[in-house]
């Protein structure tokens, strides 16, 4: 096993502000608002693994005051009480391993306006535990020091200086681990197993190896995907670096040689990596961390489809690989049957929910159906309360560009006998209805009919057995899912829940061509069927098309007229197709005369036209009339 230890470090953060002589009394009065404080503005991000203070003051009769410290987030400890009885002033570094507690503190310090800390001259645990009241919370903000007098007796403290000392994680590479088994065939099978490094992780990791030892009953026939498999060691050796954000996946086909009905169990675990993962050691055994992975199926059973790849769809396209719809660095305000999602080379990607049911629980990014993804499965949770057959939710998601294709799972679309059969119907349209088809992958217990997936078992929450994979291999721009019963379902279905996580689209790409066709409109000659004889007038138009999924900038098309032809002054026109090409243009691209977003020009033999931005599916239509020399 392979984990490397990177070093914590440590920051200090310091307050040196004296404050008046004797201006810590009894006279002012012990709360948040009003107390003596000292801040301590903490502008580093991390989550804190080690919390100590130090306190230099004078102050006769130590038990007189105390101290507490407040976190950003607001949770408060008490740092010392009111205890050391009469001794003097106070020169102490608060420490959770220290020997003893603050309060067993009876001697005289040392603290003056020229006393140097640190180090402090003393070393105490605090009255309350720091790490126990501030251990996981977030470093960013203001940490402030209250220090009370509660004896308003004339006998006061100075304030000389303070140290908050707050320890991060080392850098990290959070790794995860999923295990997904599909059927090819009736005697074969395929896992498919995924390494995530989180997109919150600080570096990328590299020599991380996966121990999958095939169970009995199957047997390895091949693998594809990055990296290589040893089927006799039963080692994944994954051999490149993953970035933060980054999955890499391996396909294990195997033939399947157990009799039908025998229940089949593969596990799988991360066993080394070069970089510390926060909450899981591989190679460890530990089923609870998410470096584990487990798969059952039983023989002849319905094992789940296996979906289009969305790589090979988004290559086909031509587009310039993939972007993420990830639910973990999103938001949703509770309750909110609208809500949107900001996607890199897309933009605002937004949500609409209505229901003719009853919300049984506020719409929100939750962890309630992860689909077997544990904690990488926040998705978007909608718990319905139907109260017959025919009520519907349905969840519109409306892109601000179109994509070449796209792929994302639901959630725990399944069955129970006398409550409810679910029913998941989705659809897509491209450029203002166009239809665009889905594919829907089923999972291992519904069954997929058209466009529509249908649950028939049942499936818990935290289980991929309800998992329905959603694929648009063809332009789309809107997606609708609308979620409710099957006719296997009684009468009043009663409560059931969906969860939409997250999306893979293919980032949009221009498709530019153009085209050029010519009419005569007339020779002199022939009035039914001019031909282009000299003298003759020539209408040209240059087509602009975008046939692809995003839109194309600064758009310009170019014509060098031949000798052969003289350009007619005054002739341009533009428009979105040829024959509606009406729109008068000047020579020059300037002036008031150009009153759409097109312009067009001409300069010596070469005429141009040009647009700020053509959107997918539109045409730029630039038509001109010519003379045969």
């Amino acid at each position: 096993m392979t984990s490397a230890a990177n070093a914590q470090s440590t920051t200090r953060y310091t307050n040196t502000t004296d404050s008046a002589v004797g201006e810590i009394s009894g006279a002012v009065a012990c709360n948040v608002g009003t107390a003596f404080r000292r801040d301590f503005v903490v502008t580093n991000d991390f989550v804190v693994t080690d919390v100590n203070i130090g306190v230099l003051m004078a102050h006769n009769t130590r038990s007189e005051f105390a101290l507490f410290l407040r976190s950003p987030s607001g949770t408060i400890a008490t740092v010392k009480g009111t205890s050391g009885g009469t001794a003097d002033n106070f020169n102490v570094l608060l420490d959770d391993q220290a020997a003893a507690n603050v309060s067993t503190h009876t001697a005289n310090d040392t603290a003056t306006a020229t006393t140097t800390v640190p180090p402090y001259q003393r070393s105490f645990q605090p009255t309350n535990g720091l790490n126990a009241t501030f251990l996981g919370q977030d470093s960013l903000g203001t940490w402030t020091l209250f220090i009370c007098d509660f004896q308003n007796n004339g006998v006061n403290g100075t304030f000389y200086q303070a140290d908050l000392f707050l320890t991060s994680p080392p850098p990290s590479a959070d790794l995860s681990l999923v295990k997904t088994v599909a059927s090819s065939s009736p005697s074969s099978a395929i896992y498919t197993l995924s390494v995530t490094n989180s997109s919150s992780s600080q570096l990328s990791t590299s020599g991380v190896t996966v121990r999958d030892i095939l169970p009995a009953g199957v047997t390895f026939a091949s693998a594809s995907g990055t990296g290589s498999y040893n089927s006799g060691t039963g080692i994944w050796t994954i051999g490149t670096s993953i970035a933060p954000g980054q999955t890499v996946s391996i396909n294990l086909s195997v033939n399947i040689t157990a009799a039908s009905g025998t229940s089949i169990t593969n596990v799988a675990e991360i066993l080394t990596s070069a970089t510390a993962d926060p909450d899981s050691t591989p190679g460890n055994g530990v089923t609870s961390e998410d470096d584990y992975a487990s798969n059952t199926f039983t023989v002849g059973g319905r094992l789940p489809g296996i979906a289009p790849n969305i790589n090979s769809i988004c290559s086909l396209a031509g587009a310039p690989g993939t972007t993420i719809l990830d639910w973990n660095t999103q938001s949703w305000t509770p309750g909110s049957t609208t809500g949107s999602a900001n996607v890199a080379n897309i933009g605002t990607v937004n949500f609409n929910i209505t229901t003719q049911g009853t919300f049984d629980a506020p719409l929100a990014l939750t962890l309630d159906n992860t689909g077997g993804l544990g904690s990488a499965g926040l998705s978007l949770f909608q718990s319905i309360q139907y109260t017959n057959i025919n009520e519907v939710t349905t969840t519109v998601i409306t892109l601000p560009t179109a994509v070449p294709g796209v792929q994302f799972t639901v959630f725990d679309v399944d069955f129970a006998a006398n409550d409810f059969a679910d029913k998941l119907t989705v659809t897509g349209s491209y450029n203002g209805g166009l239809p665009s088809n889905a594919t829907l992958t089923n999972g291992a217990v519904n069954f997929i009919s058209g466009n529509a997936a249908i649950g028939d078992g049942g499936a818990g929450g935290t289980s991929n057995d309800g998992n329905v994979t959603v694929t648009f291999s063809t332009p789309v721009d809107t997606i609708t899912l609308v979620y409710g019963n099957h006719t296997t379902a009684p009468a009043d279905p009663d409560g059931q829940a969906i969860s939409i996580h997250d999306f893979t689209f293919c980032r949009p790409v221009a498709n530019l061509s153009v085209t050029k066709i010519s009419s005569v409109l007339s020779d002199g000659v022939s009035g039914s069927n001019p031909k282009a004889i000299p003298g003759a007038l020539v209408q040209y138009c240059i087509l602009v098309t975008n046939a692809g999924t995003a839109t194309a900038t600064n758009v310009a098309a170019t014509d060098n007229i031949p000798a052969t032809l003289t350009y007619v002054t005054g002739s341009m026109r533009s428009g979105g197709n040829c024959a509606s090409a009406t729109t008068v243009e000047d020579e020059n691209n300037t002036g008031p005369d150009d009153t759409d977003a097109v312009g067009m020009s001409i300069s010596g033999s070469t005429l141009t036209g040009v647009a700020p931005s053509l959107a997918p599916a539109t045409n730029m239509a630039l038509v001109f009339n010519a003379t045969v020399n």
